[in-house]
């Protein structure tokens, strides 16, 4: 069974890709040059865990206890063609209501208790390409020391 952040991961690109108001072609975690994607690979998403912060919730014996963690993530979106900024503001916000539809992202037994979009960032690019950055952070709980 893969770790709760591979489930995470795998569980936010499943969910983008199946966007289909704008059509999202190219959804990965792996990096790639932007500019050398054909016209038709357009829009594409990346994304990316970028952090990851721990806290201890409950003190239990040595080596349990309740703990709280916060994953980071990136979401950067890519458009190109024309009406830039139309297109970037429709995929934004078809990126945040696909995410939106399971803040558990499907795995609330496991341990997740929320995610939410924190920011979005526009980068400046010029014609005929736009990008955003989008940061959603991913709350879960989880018992140290349990076998």
């Amino acid at each position: 069974m893969p770790s709760l952040r591979e489930q995470v991961a795998i569980n936010t690109v499943d969910v983008l890709k199946e966007i289909d108001d704008p059509h999202v072609v190219l959804v990965t975690r792996e990096p790639f040059d932007v500019e050398k994607l054909a016209i038709t690979q357009f829009p594409a998403l990346l994304v990316q865990q970028t952090t990851e912060e721990r806290e201890t919730i409950t003190m239990g014996t040595p080596g349990q206890g309740r703990r709280r963690g916060v994953m980071t993530f990136e979401i950067r979106g890519f458009v190109r063609g024309t009406e830039l900024d139309s297109r970037r503001n429709e995929l934004i916000e078809a990126v945040e209501k696909q995410l939106d539809s399971d803040r558990y992202r499907g795995l609330l037994a496991s341990g997740v208790t929320d995610s939410q979009l924190r920011t979005i960032e526009i980068v400046p690019r010029l014609q005929p390409l736009a990008e955003f950055v989008m940061t959603i952070e991913v709350t879960y709980n989880y018992l140290r020391g349990t076998p």
